[in-house]
């Protein structure tokens, strides 16, 4: 079977990035449901396209394609008081600008702990690099009906309800 619209797309990929460091390692997995559902970077589901099982891509994905330029209006540094005592450097927190409704909340993760503040940075950790995507196909399938009507994979590597 080859990959189009409305199947599901398991791979098996590495991410560098443009040094060749590497952030995500060889035979990570991941499963999307392929065909424009924002599953995967849509410079990596373009070079898939037509694929099956063995064949594979690495494409270079300029900030824009990947996860964004980093935004300094998405670091904040806030009073300590308003963080629970057991904050620490990696803990996460969603959080928007006052009066934002829950939709328009962001993922935080605390960047540094002082006694008086908290710095808390909005962007994806990955946010401003250039990175290096390789994969290789390792199973595809059509995809269910309340898969295309969720808009994402259910199951092993997917979505759970």
């Amino acid at each position: 079977m080859q990959i189009s619209k409305d199947t599901v797309v398991t791979l098996s990929y590495e991410l560098k990035d443009r040094q060749g460091q590497m952030l995500e390692k060889p035979g990570s997995a991941l499963s999307y449901l392929h065909g424009g559902y924002d599953g995967i970077f849509p410079l990596v589901e373009e070079a898939l396209e037509g694929k099956a099982v063995g064949e594979g891509c690495a494409v270079q994905l300029e900030p824009d394609d990947a996860f964004g330029e980093y935004d300094e209006s998405l670091l904040r540094v806030e009073p300590r008081s308003m963080f629970p005592d057991t904050v620490a450097v990696g803990m996460q927190f969603e959080g928007g600008a006052e009066g934002a409704d829950e939709e328009d909340y962001i993922l935080y993760t605390v960047t540094d702990v002082t006694e008086e503040t908290v710095v808390v940075d909005g962007n994806h950790p990955l946010a401003g690099m250039a990175l290096d995507f390789s994969c290789t196909v390792t199973e595809v399938r059509p995809a269910t009906d309340e898969e295309k009507t969720h808009g994402h994979v259910h199951g092993e590597l997917g979505v759970e309800h």
